[in-house]
């Protein structure tokens, strides 16, 4: 079974990404890569987002209403249907994605770099640093797929969204 990778780029919009990421564009028309453009649920947050794309659950119904709010992530989610069917999997994201799905609150000593079977998200590499730098999140995902060779990868960028917030949602940023 070949791994799925899951890329979750916060705060890219549609009509941005499709001319600014050409080598995604070549995995989809390779056939190796699906574009798609989602309509976000509302609120438009952050963590209740997480919480949908991860349970298909909308935030009324997972509870999960506002970026403060630590709450678990309704299962069956993404990660929990993996380990369910034995698979194995991954994230490198940022810290929310952790509280979510496997710990509460987060501990960067205990949460920040692990593997633990037990867990819905078996090896993590998570950061807690809104500015943390794209090409060093991709750098630990690379690290993770190299070293455990999961089944189902969680890359979660949060560089979009801090530039949004810092310089404005229509920056060149």
């Amino acid at each position: 079974m070949p791994p799925v990778v899951l890329v979750l780029l916060d705060g890219l919009a549609a009509a941005t990404a499709r001319p600014c990421m050409g080598y995604m564009q070549s995995l989809v028309d390779a056939g190796t890569a699906r574009y798609t453009e989602l309509i976000a649920e509302l609120p438009p947050l952050s963590r209740p987002i997480y919480a949908t794309l991860l349970s298909g659950k909308r935030p009324a119904e997972s509870g999960i209403t506002h970026n403060d709010a630590p709450c678990p992530c309704p299962e069956p989610h993404i990660f929990s249907r993996a380990q369910a069917a034995g698979l194995q999997t991954a994230a490198a994201a940022y810290h929310w994605i952790s509280e979510l799905c496997n710990a509460r609150p987060f501990e960067a000593a205990r949460d920040r770099c692990f593997s633990d079977r037990s867990l819905p998200i078996t090896h993590g590499m998570f950061y807690c640093t809104d500015a943390y730098p794209d090409d060093e999140l991709f750098h630990d995902a690379a690290s993770l797929q190299r070293l455990h060779s999961p089944h189902f990868l969680l890359v979660h960028s949060m560089g979009i969204d801090n530039a949004g917030h810092i310089f404005g949602a229509e920056s060149r940023e």
